[in-house]
């Protein structure tokens, strides 16, 4: 069976070879078109006069447009209708688009666009959470979500803490940057390639903005080079522009940012402010807690309020709050408007409880290890050892002698907690007592070196929180000679989707892999499509494509029994032959005389998750199918006089279910601990006063390099199958481990606790410059 084996990615040689093809690397027609914006040096203001004259002198310029131009402004947004395309009046950021140059070439186009010059009344730029507060700059009311008496709770409780945590936000830094290609075809018709993980909002931006229907736009992503949420919404900018120009020229037309600019116009990951109050015992067992979480959303809303959402979702992580409040103001600032980054405001929620976790250790003496397992949910055991299966007796009580599962503080029942057992597991194996205390006699004889370490985990809910999101379709095409060809909503961004899929396919066909070809995502064949985001690609669209796989086998097992006049459910599909009695024939052979006999060999398929509803003002119901688990063992050492430091060694254990490609996702946990880590450790983001963003290069802004990765690195993965009816029991494996790279930020905190009495409260990103703050915060 293809499904569970560890084959390698689809594209890796053509990645390796630089053989694979990106939107930049599409051959164009000698007449096409370059683009390039003209961008705001100012953070807020209101724009006046703009001299563009050296603009359209420029040499190779064919065509400066502004808003002027347009009638209304196209709108780039991905839903809240703020983000026109070009600056209307008010100045909202610097580095927002003020006019588009359109030339001979990429070049030509950057070029001029420098040459413009913009007369703009400045206004006092509102930039950090502070200045957004006292200027009472918001998105919407706050939001209240939560359960039990907390300040009751917190009031009655033997010990209690406060704090206040600042957590950074992070540049995505896909290899590839923001690309796209408009190619305009007859009848008013445009195909556009794009770099983007949501095809279906590209069309729908497009068509909106050329006034014409879905159905005369055709979007189509071969694959990108990196998303990581970067590319969600973002690509809607270029799209919408080459596709405009295209209509208005008759030409094609091309743009991509180059790497500053694309770290300048694009959004980051949202920054976060969370205060906390919290009430415990003796032994660290939370009585009550209450969160006050401020995002900075930036100039426009983009998806902020789904990731102020889902931050809200995930401040639980993996402890059962009975008596818990979280209050989330989104912010409006004079910055680039945050957008989707993996995990999608869910490790910012989970960062901060893990902080509280470690504060109340701090506060009672206990290892902090303790303190997690003493606070997290219930385990519920699986069917199989004896937990009902749903069905309630007379007086609505579960049967058989296990308790109802905790609630989560927005009603959802925690039914698959698998954290007890893996991090018992993980503990032993990477012998976290032995080396704690080895740390601890460490640090006792070395006055200037420091070390640390920290075991957290990662519960991590499983769909969009969006429920009409959770929906996917797949068209499959098995052609006479027996290959087969396929294509789905899903896009491919390295993380081996496309490979995945076609194991599901060549499985449930039941022949090699070699006959299974995955053609680029198109609109044209599949239609509406939800984001490849929420960690929820394999979920969904491996199901949509196994339902297409299994309505063209059903056809073909109903022929061959005919044949033999056996029953469709004694056709066997494996190996690459047909069985059916005594006899066997090969799959192609059987495909064949399947078309010779005029039945249909093409299909759809469609797939919606089940058992999700929720209430997002009143903060209830159940908006994940389910949760994927992780536990992540960290340990380093600090330099104390310079704040520098490394990893010695990562353990990391993490729930796949039955994972369709080990070696697949072994990579994502992999990469998603070190981007995770770098996001808490070495990834700055810094605006000046006047609110220009000054990490926009490598340079300057710090991504881990390879020689940052741990030197000891155990990864395996917890091999249960999911609980619930996901494809082949598999689990979303996307975001979930990012969360895993907590650990770096807990174990660098232990090392600053060893420096001094007091508790570090450190703060994210954990930059030696923070860090010799913090231990001299200690050692005061």
């Amino acid at each position: 069976m293809s499904v569970a084996t560890p084959l390698p990615h689809d594209a890796a040689r053509l990645h390796v070879t630089g053989a694979a093809r990106y939107v930049d690397d599409i051959p164009v027609p000698a007449n096409c078109l370059h683009l390039a914006f003209g961008l705001s040096q100012v953070a807020r203001g209101r724009l006046g006069a703009l001299d563009l004259d050296a603009v359209r002198a420029a040499p190779g310029v064919v065509l400066v447009l502004t808003a002027a131009d347009f009638d209304p402004v196209p709108d780039c947004s991905p839903g809240a209708h703020d983000e026109p395309l070009l600056c209307t009046g008010d100045i909202h950021f610097a580095g927002q688009p003020l006019f588009l140059v359109v030339a001979t070439s990429h070049g030509a186009a950057r070029r001029a666009a420098a040459l413009g010059r913009a007369e703009i009344a400045q206004d006092t730029p509102i930039l950090s959470i502070d200045d957004a507060l006292k200027a009472r700059s918001f998105f919407g009311d706050r939001l209240v979500w939560g359960q039990g008496d907390p300040d009751a709770a917190i009031a009655g409780a033997a010990h209690s803490a406060e704090g206040s945590m600042e957590i950074g936000g992070q540049e995505h830094f896909y290899l590839e940057g923001q690309a796209a290609l408009s190619v305009p075809q007859e009848g008013g018709d445009m195909l556009v390639h794009s770099s983007t993980q949501h095809p279906t909002e590209i069309q729908h931006k497009v068509a909106e903005a050329l006034g014409t229907g879905m159905h005369a736009v055709r979007v189509e992503t071969r694959r990108m080079g990196g998303g990581f949420g970067g590319k969600e919404s973002q690509g809607n900018w270029l799209a919408i522009a080459t596709a405009l120009v295209a209509a208005r020229t008759g030409r094609p037309a091309k743009m991509r940012y180059d790497r500053d600019d694309d770290m300048i116009i694009t959004g980051k990951r949202h920054d976060f402010r969370i205060d906390y109050r919290v009430g415990f015992d003796a032994a660290g067992k939370i009585a009550g807690i209450e969160f006050t979480q401020f995002c900075r959303c930036g100039w426009s809303q983009d998806l902020s309020h789904a990731i102020a959402d889902r931050a809200m979702l995930h401040a639980d992580n993996a402890y059962h709050l009975p008596h818990a409040r979280i209050t989330s103001h989104r912010l409006r600032t004079n910055t680039v408007s945050a957008t989707a980054f993996r995990g999608f405001g869910g490790p910012q929620g989970m960062v901060a409880i893990e902080r509280v976790l470690d504060h109340i250790a701090h506060e009672v003496g206990r290892d902090p290890l303790e303190v997690r397992r003493l606070n997290y949910y219930d385990s519920v055991p699986r069917p199989a050892e004896g937990l009902a299966t749903g069905l309630e007796d007379g007086r609505g009580k579960v049967p058989g002698p296990h308790p109802v599962p905790q609630v989560t503080p927005f009603g959802m029942p925690v039914e698959d907690f698998e954290l007890h057992e893996m991090t018992e597991t993980l503990a032993a194996s990477c012998d976290y007592a032995g080396r704690r205390a080895a740390i601890r006699d460490w640090n006792a004889a070395s006055p200037v070196l420091k070390r640390g370490i920290a075991l957290s985990p990662v519960k991590f809910g499983i769909s969009f929180t969006l429920t009409h999101l959770n929906q996917a379709g797949a068209l499959v095409h098995v052609y006479q000679d027996g290959t087969i060809a396929m294509n789905h909503g899903g896009t491919e961004m390295g993380q081996g989707l496309f490979q995945k899929v076609a194991q599901v396919a060549a499985s449930r066909f039941g022949v090699g892999l070699e006959r299974v070809r995955i053609t680029a995502t198109d609109t044209a064949k599949v239609p509406n499509t939800s984001a490849t985001a929420a960690s929820s690609g394999s979920d969904l669209n491996g199901m949509a494509v196994r339902a297409a796989c299994d309505t063209i086998v059903a056809r073909l097992a109903e022929f061959v029994a005919q044949k033999h006049q056996a029953a469709p459910r004694d056709v066997v599909f494996a190996g690459d032959r047909v069985t059916v009695g005594g006899a066997e024939y090969g799959f192609a052979e059987v495909v064949k005389a399947a078309y010779e006999a005029r039945i249909s060999l093409s299909a759809t398929g469609f797939y919606k998750t089940p058992k999700i509803e929720w209430d997002r003002i009143a903060g209830r119901g159940r908006p994940f199918f389910y949760f994927a688990y992780g536990v992540a063992c960290t340990e380093v050492v600090l330099d104390t006089l310079t704040g520098e430091n490394r990893i010695l060694r990562t353990d990391i254990l993490h729930d796949c279910g039955t994972s369709l490609n080990p070696a697949l996702d072994r990579g994502q946990v992999e990469g998603a601990y070190v981007q995770g880590t770098g996001w808490l450790t070495t990834e700055e983001l810094v605006w000046d006063g006047a609110g220009r963003l000054r990490t926009h290069a490598p340079s300057t802004y710090k991504i881990p390099a390879c020689s940052d990765r741990p030197p000891v690195f155990n990864v395996a993965l917890w091999d249960r199958p999911n609980r619930e009816d996901t494809i082949y029991r598999s689990k979303a494996v996307g975001e979930p481990p990012f969360m895993l790279g907590i650990s770096t930020f807990l174990a660098l905190s232990d090392a600053v606790a060893a420096c001094g009495p007091a508790y570090p409260a450190l703060d994210a990103p954990a930059t030696p410059e923070r860090l010799l703050a913090a231990v001299e915060r200690v050692q005061a």
